[in-house]
């Protein structure tokens, strides 16, 4: 088994115009992970359960483990992201005994481990004493040992907020349902009894001396305010995760609050337990460059991976001193690899017809979304910011005619304006030319949605986020103009998140497969050209970033987005088939319904449709996220009982049961080439390949809760010694077979995925629909695109040219000289090939391969091939009817029958694939019910 602690003995590339040159690789001396396996740890996946799994991962051919957070988190927390305790290991996962078992475990079979870590926030838990440094600032005030941790302790202000109440406080204290009592608090026992104040399940501290006023005059004397939980939209005063009042924001930028919390992670670091770190949410940090680099210095280089969001061509800050990104910028272009741009104009259309939106752009969609995200549950965050901005104009005799609702309204326009999570701007340094480009192309967006009397301020608050100097000369109130800066990017960052990710992309239904995190849905189609330009640039510069498919954070996981994927090319039929659904529908909110009929395409199974409780539960989540008729905050109690009454009928309907499994054979051929392509690129295109837990076989998860559930690791142990005697059967055993060659492939060729020589080279090919590359000098991967229109052409006599040697194709085993290669007989009975390098071939096959690929320009095209009709992307309607109208032959003139022509006996014919149907590149007696 292969272990990476350096690159220093790495062997040389013989294609030096792509190796990387990038210095964002881990330290010499550090572990760089080949491949990792996310494990969702908690009281269902112990430290002590994990090691019995490790023989199953060593199997598999993973490398490092990649933890959730191990951290001490909330009673009954389900993901680790709630830490309430940076001093010790999760008790319910086993403690730092149980840690270091399992890491000792892991060593010992030469595998690593990557851990998950939350800075930016913790948990406020419910009851609070959980949370001991919270608890003591609560008690002691600006006094607290932790009082430099969070926001709203300095001295003067009227303490943290608590939004807790059920109702006003006058009304709780009249109904006297806050109680003082005296209680020995658990973590705390050394104090004895001690006063407290109760509401429910809610226990807080009592500031020293005030345990004997009056109830209202008790209260309000602590060094916190208990409020009504709707005052949090509008009087917030400390920083929160998002828009979530039970995650309060930590500041990590303080060197001493750094070390408060790093302090047990980097003590089990130096003593070998942990090889490398996974970062969560970078950009709700105040510094983001500032915490990379005192993590890199305190652990000497280590593997860092920051969960950094990337938008369309965003690139990972070059100045943090991290391996990359945790893959989300792969993820979307990799499903983009497999959507048929064609089916644009007919999913638009449908989607139009059943939201009932006047057509219009995703930009616009956007924008809606993050003004009532602005204006509403993160209006606290704006209008602190408009604070700020309003105390240095007015203190300040050349600003102070700004006034604040003119400053509030232009704070509120440029935060909404700014395309992606934030920039980066550090308090005392100029601004960089790329953070100046993007805070003036947001005030251009805002300056055309302001009135012409608000330019001027516009133009103050732009020059205040950006650090400039503005106003009198000297710069008065810097402590205040720096918070401005910092403040300003965090809310960016927090309003985009909130309002495209979980409210646009939840609107936003023309192909969900597209609407993911990180993702571009604007995008629609890449050819393999632009992807090819973009990993040898990502190659170069980041060549140890890691990818994913799955994670616990996706909305829907990487089977169900390619399912999802694959009705843009069955645009038409999908069309036709929610033309004669929709009216069934009548009763459910279009973009609920447009989403329901994507979701239950995308998550059916052999068996039929997934658990009726599960996708209930997700459109009920969907629907508040959409916040169109009902939302987390103002619950439509009816009409989510009318939404869950209707899924309920909808799966005792035998003809819309009927119908999708119909459409599940109709393009299981295709899906089954989307799925298992999607794979094997995500695993060999670039980087630390990780796999998301169970997703080495074939899942439907959706979005969380659903995806970080336990499942069956014996039956996944099974599977592995049940393909160890025979050929897969089932796509899921297909996709099983295929992740594991990789993963092996990757431990056998660590050189060839990171690291200095881990180069990447496209392969010439004749067609668009396959997607070849070259990894250092040992690996090639082959895939098919878009499998459908490349079905209806004449596969078989397209070719791919490898390089010079002799190649093993992983997945079967077959062997082939390098030069010019059929395609279909590469990829054998799989839509995808990994080649591994057995040796030189003969020398007439070398310099052929030398030859044909000398012949295409470096930067040019590297396959020939008829692009796809940009005319159709968003042709009308009444233009595609003609071309839409297939209904009377295949699926659709089946469907016709099933719903319109039923004789009075009731039977309904059963379809079969008529001699258009795309035959599957597999071998013919694959079990296509998987």
């Amino acid at each position: 088994m292969t272990q990476l602690h350096d690159h220093a003995d790495a062997p040389t590339s013989s294609s030096p115009t792509l190796s990387p040159t990038s210095s964002h690789v881990p330290s010499a001396g550090r572990r760089t992970p080949v491949s990792t396996y996310r494990l969702q740890l908690g009281p269902d996946l112990t430290f002590d359960q994990a090691i019995g799994h490790l023989d199953y991962l060593e199997d598999l051919g993973v490398t490092d483990l990649y933890l959730s957070p191990i951290l001490q988190s909330a009673p009954g927390s389900t993901h680790g992201y709630d830490v309430v305790d940076h001093t010790r290991i999760n008790e319910a996962m086993g403690g730092r005994e149980g840690f270091e078992r399992l890491a000792t475990a892991a060593h010992e079979r030469d595998m690593g481990i990557v851990v998950d870590v939350v800075p930016n926030h913790m948990g406020v838990p419910t009851p609070l004493y959980h949370n001991k440094a919270l608890w003591s600032v609560l008690q002691q005030g600006p006094e607290s040992p932790y009082a430099a941790w969070f926001d709203g302790t300095d001295a003067g202000d009227e303490g943290i907020l608590m939004p807790v109440l059920g109702a006003r406080i006058g009304t709780v204290l009249d109904s006297n349902e806050i109680t003082l009592e005296r209680r020995v608090v658990p973590g705390f026992e050394d104090a004895g009894e001690q006063p407290v104040l109760v509401y429910y399940d809610h226990v807080f501290p009592v500031r020293a001396g005030t345990e004997n006023l009056p109830m209202p005059l008790c209260v309000a004397e602590q060094f916190y305010r208990l409020a009504y939980w709707k005052v949090s939209d509008e009087e917030l005063n400390f920083r929160r995760f998002f828009d979530v009042d039970t995650l309060v924001a930590v500041r990590v930028e303080d060197p001493d609050v750094f070390d408060g919390t790093h302090a047990l992670l980097l003590d089990l670091f130096r003593a070998g337990h942990i090889d490398g770190f996974r970062i969560d949410h970078p950009d709700g940090l105040a510094d983001p460059r500032g915490y990379m680099r005192r993590l890199s210095m305190a652990t000497g280089g280590a593997f860092i991976a920051a969960e950094k969001i990337l938008e369309g061509g965003e690139s990972m800050p070059d100045d943090w001193p991290v391996a990359g990104s945790t893959g989300y910028d792969t993820a979307w272009r990799i499903q983009a690899l497999q959507v048929e741009a064609a089916g644009y104009g007919d999913l638009g259309t449908i989607a139009h017809v059943i939201t009932g939106d006047i057509p219009g752009s995703l930009a616009d969609v956007i924008e809606q979304a993050k003004r009532e995200i602005a204006t509403t549950s993160l209006f606290a965050e704006v209008h602190r910011i408009a604070t700020l901005a309003h105390a240095i104009c007015r203190a300040d005799i050349m600003l102070r005619d700004h006034t604040f609702t003119w400053i509030r309204e232009c704070v509120t326009e440029l935060v909404i304006a700014v395309d992606r999570y934030r920039a980066y701007v550090v308090p005392g340094e100029p601004a960089s030319q790329e953070s100046i480009e993007l805070i003036e192309e947001a005030a251009a967006t805002a300056r055309g949605r302001l009135e012409a009397d608000y330019h001027d301020t516009l133009e103050v608050v732009v020059d205040l986020v950006l650090g400039r100097e503005v106003g009198s000369q000297g710069r008065v109130q810097q402590a205040v103009r720096d918070e401005l800066v910092v403040r300003f990017q965090q809310v960016c960052g927090a309003v985009t998140a909130k309002g495209v990710e979980d409210t646009a992309f939840y609107r936003w239904t023309h192909l969900v497969a597209l609407n993911e995190v990180g993702g571009a849905p604007d995008t629609w189609g890449l050819s393999p050209d632009t992807f090819h330009a973009w990993l040898s640039q990502m190659t170069a510069e980041w060549p140890d970033t890691m990818t994913c498919g799955t994670t616990h954070d996706t909305k829907r996981s990487e089977d169900v987005r390619s399912r999802i994927g694959i009705l843009a090319q069955y645009a038409a039929e999908w069309r036709a088939l929610l033309t004669k659904l929709h009216p069934l529908a009548e009763a459910v909110e279009g973009h609920t319904e447009n989403l329901m009929w994507q979701i239950l395409a995308g998550t059916w199974t052999p068996e039929g449709p997934i658990a009726q409780e599960r996708l209930t539960d997700y459109l009920l989540k969907a629907a508040r996220e959409q916040k169109l008729w009902t939302s987390w905050t103002k619950q439509d109690a009816a009409r989510e009982q009318a939404l869950t009454d209707f899924i309920s009928e909808l799966y005792g309907n035998d003809d819309v049961m009927g119908a999708f499994a119909d459409w599940y054979a109709f393009t299981d051929a295709s899906a089954r080439v989307a799925i298992l392509t999607r794979k094997t690129i995500q695993l060999t295109c670039l980087g630390v390949a990780d796999t998301y837990s169970s997703t080495e076989t074939t899942q439907n998860y959706l979005v969380d809760p659903d995806n970080r559930g336990p499942f069956d690791w014996d039956a996944l142990a099974g599977l592995a010694r049940t393909l160890d005697g025979r050929e897969p059967q089932t796509l899921a055993e297909e996709k099983f077979h295929l992740t594991r060659e990789i993963l092996r492939l990757r431990r056998r060729r660590p050189h060839a995925f990171v690291g200095p020589t881990a180069t990447y080279r496209p392969l010439p090919s004749s067609t668009g629909h396959a997607v070849c590359y070259a990894r250092g000098t040992d690996v090639v991967t082959v895939a098919i695109r878009l499998h459908r229109s490349f079905a209806e052409q004449s596969p078989t006599q397209h070719a791919v040219v490898l390089p010079a040697g002799r190649w093993r194709n992983v997945f079967t085993g077959a062997e082939f000289d390098g030069g010019s290669a059929s395609l279909t007989e590469l990829v054998g009975r799989y839509p995808a090939a990994a080649l591994e390098r057995t040796g030189g071939g003969d020398d007439a096959a070398d310099a052929d391969a030398d030859a044909l690929a000398s012949e295409f320009t470096a930067g040019g095209p590297i396959f020939r091939a008829q692009p796809a009709d940009p005319a159709r992307r968003g042709r009308p309607a009444a233009e595609t009817e003609a071309e839409s109208s297939t209904e009377s032959t295949g699926l659709l003139g089946w469907l016709s029958r099933r719903f319109f022509e039923r004789g009075d006996t009731g039977s309904v014919p059963v379809h079969q694939p008529t001699p258009t149907d795309p035959d599957t590149l597999a071998d013919p007696e694959r079990d296509h019910r998987a």
